[in-house]
């Protein structure tokens, strides 16, 4: 189960840091698959914003570039979302998953909502 967390309020061009812990992963596991951050939107399909490989190749999508950073501590087997220059559009509720192949290996759980002001 993963628990997403640091969501929050912030206004325009405040920074928030997301976490996303994975307690009940096994070490092996964690650091063997893909993890990305997602967002939903009200009205809006879960899009993603940023993915770390287990290469460490990283995608953001073109939205974010430049303003968001995913990182990720093995050994504490949590995945971070460093948000800067925070927009209202940004305002959504965020999850984490890792996948493998395409396929998600984690349920979505409830994620950590993010609302910026402007």
């Amino acid at each position: 189960q993963l628990q997403a967390s640091g969501g929050g309020l912030a206004q325009a061009g405040g920074s928030l840091r997301l976490s996303c812990k994975a307690p009940r992963t096994i070490l092996s596991v964690f650091t063997s698959n893909d993890w990305g951050w997602y967002r939903q939107a009200p009205g809006k399909q879960r899009e993603l914003v940023a993915k770390l490989t287990t290469y460490g190749r990283i995608n953001y999508a073109d939205s974010v570039k430049g303003r968001f950073t995913i990182s990720k501590d093995n050994a504490r087997k949590t995945v971070y979302l460093q948000m800067s220059s925070l927009k209202s559009e940004d305002t959504a509720v965020y999850y984490c998953n890792a996948d493998r192949d395409g396929t998600f290996l984690h349920n979505w759980g409830q994620g950590t909502l993010v609302t910026v002001s402007s």
